[in-house]
């Protein structure tokens, strides 16, 4: 293991729609007991992920201070290098520590990021359009879910989980399915689906947009991507479903495809929303590539401590 001798704190002070400003002066007083630590507060989008970027050949310890989107900057940074990525989770949804630690939250201090423990997680590579690629640490989307991000940036006056609400709501008044082509790799054979679909996903992590547990089988190290498919059902059907992704019961439902996979290829004949851990990537069409990146991400994982 990488001695840390150095921990940079990566503060997005726009995190939580602007919210995470706030707690500058908590983080501040925190740092100031810690010496061999610092903190950089960014300016503008994706500036956490050129900060991220720079680190790389000073072998510090990087710990995104945001939600899900300013992981997303860092890991974009850091991907499939030795750089270790710890999380202090002051967004709006933090998802994907509820999966990398369940009992986590900013409120319990620094003092156990010192201490941790690292493991390696896998992460999920996307590439689209004719150079794009990016890499997502916690979930994909696209379609009724990239739409649903989408509107959850567009209401920055709503809090936490009302705001996933407010968009749920929004989108499903005017959304049908979509027309998609899948060939997905599984284990050991090929699946494929042509028609049209109510929601595609594909995670890393468990939970997406707060509480939706749409993943319950994912598994963070296991070398695999788990992929979730919703039939085209109507939009009235779909409620029903609402309280199945709540509790993760949709997975056995006959018009949920739900598997592991090594890989997904897609083909969206017209143009739609996609987003990776929440970041939102307008008119994506054509084909689009995902696939696993085993242990991709050197990542602090311990439960924290009380912070003293």
């Amino acid at each position: 293991m990488i001695k840390r001798s150095r921990y940079l704190f990566i503060f997005n002070p726009t995190a939580n729609k602007g919210r995470a400003a706030g707690r500058v002066s908590w983080l501040n007083a925190l740092l100031a007991g810690h010496k061999e630590s610092s903190m950089v507060t960014t300016t503008h989008a994706g500036h956490a992920e050129d900060i991220a970027r720079s680190s790389i050949p000073e072998q510090q310890c990087l710990i995104s201070c945001g939600g899900d989107g300013t992981l997303h900057e860092v890991v974009n940074g850091v991907a499939e290098t030795e750089i270790t990525v710890g999380i202090l989770p002051i967004g709006s949804a933090n998802d994907f520590i509820k999966t990398l630690n369940p009992s986590y939250t900013a409120t319990t201090g620094i003092s156990h990021f010192y201490n941790a423990q690292s493991k390696k997680v896998d992460l999920g590579s996307v590439s689209f359009g004719k150079t794009d690629h990016r890499y997502f640490i916690n979930s994909l989307g696209l379609g009724f879910t990239g739409r649903v991000a989408k509107a959850v940036k567009g209401a920055p006056w709503l809090k936490g989980e009302l705001s996933y609400v407010y968009a749920l709501l929004s989108v499903l008044a005017g959304y049908a399915s979509v027309d998609m082509q899948i060939k997905i790799t599984l284990e050991d054979s090929f699946m494929e689906l042509h028609g049209p679909v109510f929601a595609f996903s594909v995670l890393n992590g468990k939970i997406e947009g707060g509480k939706f547990k749409i993943s319950p089988h994912s598994e963070l190290s296991d070398g695999l991507l788990d992929v979730c498919i919703l039939k085209a059902v109507t939009k009235l059907e779909f409620f029903l479903y609402v309280l199945k992704y709540i509790n993760g019961t949709h997975i056995t439902d006959p018009k949920v495809i739900y598997c592991k996979a090594k890989a997904v290829e897609l083909t969206m004949p017209t143009t739609d929303v996609m987003h990776l851990d929440g970041e939102v990537y307008d008119n994506i069409q054509g084909k689009i590539k995902i696939s696993v990146v085993p242990e991709g991400l050197s990542m602090l994982y311990d439960q924290p401590l009380s912070e003293r």
